[in-house]
């Protein structure tokens, strides 16, 4: 006798139950879905599982959780595209008066990046000893230090529609930057690779290095996801013509938010 294959779980059932809802649009971005009591009560099911079933939609990217408010559609359904290749020409990172390659992104997909709501920390720290040692700093130097969450939002009426896209923390060599519009809040049009660029140190080659991992408590924290959603590790490295280090940044995001998209262009064989 051939044993009957056993169907999905409650759990695995009732998600996709609302992930179809919600790629349908019958719950739209930004939508309440049903609350804890309420998926309990239409399925019969305990509040454990239902609990299950909304850290499933979290973990997907699919819903986010506010407190004291309830569940809800997250406010992006689609992926922003990171252009590797393109973003750090100097027309695509200040187009139309962006303040750098971030912001052009976001603004082709018709979101507007929150200045108000994203926090910027400039000080002047020591930092990890491997960003010191790439930037030709003694360990125990300090370095401009840049940290931002970076928030984007799709209808500035609507607080509830931004949410936090990015952790980016930039480090320079103070002998280049010390005195300079990178030391502001706003770093003027095309951001501070403009700003290096008219200091005489434009960005000519450019390192990346992509890690996937599971984010810190802090960074879940600050992008507003679950502790067990992975994240991209991109570590930048930008050189000048000289060959000389002027910029290393790290950008942490959430992998169901980016994608990265690279073009060459290969010699003949």
């Amino acid at each position: 006798m051939t044993a009957s294959k056993k169907g999905p779980g409650a759990v695995e059932r009732i998600t996709a139950g609302l992930r179809a809802k919600i790629e349908s649009g019958k719950f739209p971005p930004g939508s309440k879905l049903p609350s804890l009591s309420e998926i309990q009560a239409s399925e019969g099911i305990a509040s454990q599982t239902a609990r299950e079933v909304f850290r499933a939609l979290e973990r997907d990217g699919l819903a986010v959780t506010r407190q004291g408010k309830g569940s809800f559609v997250t406010p992006f359904l689609g992926k922003i595209t990171r252009d590797g290749t393109g973003r750090y020409q100097p027309d695509a990172r200040s187009e139309g008066g962006a303040r750098g390659a971030f912001e052009a992104e976001l603004n082709r997909l018709g979101l507007l990046f929150d200045r108000d709501r994203s926090t910027v920390d400039i000080d002047r720290v020591r930092p990890p000893r491997e960003i010191a040692a790439a930037l030709g700093l003694h360990h125990a130097s300090n370095a401009l230090r840049r940290h931002r969450n970076m928030w984007a939002v799709r209808d500035p009426q609507d607080p509830d529609s931004g949410f936090v896209v990015q952790i980016a923390t930039s480090w320079f060599p103070l002998d280049l930057v010390t005195g300079t519009q990178i030391e502001q809040l706003d770093t003027g049009e095309g951001g501070s690779k403009s700003r290096l660029a008219e200091l005489g140190h434009a960005h000519r080659t450019i390192r990346e290095t992509i890690e996937v991992r599971f984010p810190t408590t802090d960074e879940a924290a600050a992008l507003n996801i679950p502790e067990d959603r992975p994240v991209y590790d991109l570590l930048h490295h930008a050189m000048d013509a000289a060959g000389r280090v002027v910029e290393v940044a790290q950008h942490v995001m959430p992998v169901t938010t980016w994608r990265f998209s690279y073009t060459w262009e290969l010699d003949a064989e």
